[in-house]
């Protein structure tokens, strides 16, 4: 007898999801996707299985707004054991180097500079970043050497919290693309030591802060009301774009696609991304041209 498939739900909404140790970012997605039986689902930002921390996830037409999402400041906490390189620049990977020398507090905090505002970086050979077509990490795991180019990238801010012997806490705000395992490497050689991650915790994407992390626990103790009632607007993801609030004949005219002329003493005559809302309720993302709100994504 064929048992009939769990029917999807067109549910929208941003779920902050506290990931927990030693889950993928994929199956984290999975699993908040079955439980709250979403048809669609995705997350802005990969965590590694090893961290811990936000994980955006965005459910129906929340996916509409991840890069918005995906652009906003990274905040993160994260733990250098000294004196020990790995393959993967975490404590998942094998051994590959040693070092004797332990920097002190002050020459911790002398490099420091040197890492922050723009700076080039090369990601781990284990990263999601594709080659030929197949992501970093699974070549390295089949063996092949992994020859990944330097890229550009932005610290905001690095501080150095706690200095031991052997070890060094951190929290570091950057954008996109940093990867704090790529940073420790590259720190620990400046020292003239090694070093690898032990520790990393995700404390904000864009908007979205550990304060109102959800986590798996809590959702699968839930009812499917109360779990529902966690789900965030899908305007949440766009708090980082400006406002564009339109009567509800505007409204109707860019749920068609169409642009709307923006009236009003302090209506902008040109932006570039913003959101257009309706009561209180995201309507479309796009760009304004001559007094003209373009939408580019229109949500339902």
């Amino acid at each position: 007898m064929n048992q009939t498939k769990k029917s999807k739900r067109d549910i929208s909404g941003w779920l902050v999801l506290d990931k927990p140790y030693d889950m993928t970012s994929t199956q984290a997605v999975g699993k908040v996707r079955w439980l709250f039986g979403a048809r669609k689902a995705g997350h802005a930002g990969t965590l590694d299985p090893l961290a811990t921390g936000i994980l955006p996830i965005a459910l129906g037409e929340a996916t509409k707004t991840v890069p918005a999402v995906q652009d906003g400041t990274k905040i993160y906490r994260f733990t250098v054991a000294w004196g020990i390189a790995t393959s993967t620049d975490d404590a998942e990977g094998e051994v590959v180097a040693t070092s004797d020398q332990r920097p002190s507090e002050a020459e911790v905090l002398a490099q420091l500079p040197r890492f922050t505002g723009a700076i080039l970086q090369t990601p781990p050979a284990f990263s999601a970043i594709k080659v030929d077509g197949e992501r970093a990490y699974d070549l390295a795991r089949a063996g092949e050497k992994v020859e990944l180019q330097p890229r550009p990238v932005f610290v905001d801010r690095l501080v150095l919290l706690r200095h031991a012997q052997d070890r060094s806490d951190f929290e570091m705000s950057c954008e996109k693309g940093t990867y704090v395992r790529a940073l420790a490497r590259d720190l620990a050689e400046a020292l003239g030591t090694r070093g690898h991650v032990t520790s990393l915790h995700r404390a904000v994407v864009g908007a979205f802060t550990d304060s109102e992390a959800v986590t798996l626990e809590a959702l699968e103790a839930a009812t499917p009301e109360a779990r529902d009632a966690m789900l965030l607007p899908v305007s949440a993801g766009l708090a980082g774009l400006p406002e564009l609030r339109l009567s509800p004949d505007q409204a109707t005219a860019v749920r068609h696609g169409n642009p709307v002329l923006l009236t009003g003493a302090g209506a902008p005559l040109h932006l570039g991304e913003a959101w257009a809302s309706c009561g209180g309720a995201a309507l479309a993302i796009g760009v304004v041209e001559f007094g003209q709100f373009k939408p580019r994504r229109v949500l339902i």
